[in-house]
């Protein structure tokens, strides 16, 4: 393997592990991501929350597309589809916290969704086998 490709995928795997890990973080504990990341006052854990879902969704992004070299689609797919799906969770579970419109939950549902069978469509309709090395 030529050491630019060696390099650029180390970094990407480096970040994609960072990134999933932040994400994770603000999901379960935004209070703490909050003291510890983004203690930009005020605190807003739907807010936080949101960060979670779209840092978890880049680093998953990064990371399928180590794995799904091949199918650039198909990674970008995966990290939109998990993002959007926990997205569309915060969403229920902020609902107390939340302004906009009452039909937010259930559009980020549909588009979540779309997203998800999407991706598990072209994952099984072989477009998405990982390659043997």
């Amino acid at each position: 393997m030529p050491r630019a490709q060696l390099v650029s995928n180390l970094v990407v795997a480096a970040f994609g592990i960072l990134t999933l890990a932040l994400g994770i973080w603000a999901l379960i504990e935004p209070s703490s991501f909050f003291d510890n990341v983004a203690d930009w006052p005020p605190y807003n854990r739907h807010f936080i929350h949101d960060i979670g879902a779209f840092q978890v969704a880049i680093g998953t992004a990064l990371l399928f597309a180590l794995v799904w070299r091949s199918d650039a689609v198909l990674a970008a797919l995966g990290g939109a589809a998990i993002g959007a799906a926990l997205h569309w969770i915060a969403h229920i579970t902020d609902e107390d916290l939340l302004g906009g419109s009452d039909s937010d939950p259930y559009l980020l549902g549909i588009i979540a969704l779309i997203l998800v069978l999407t991706f598990v469509w072209r994952l099984f309709a072989g477009k998405g086998e990982v390659p043997r090395y």
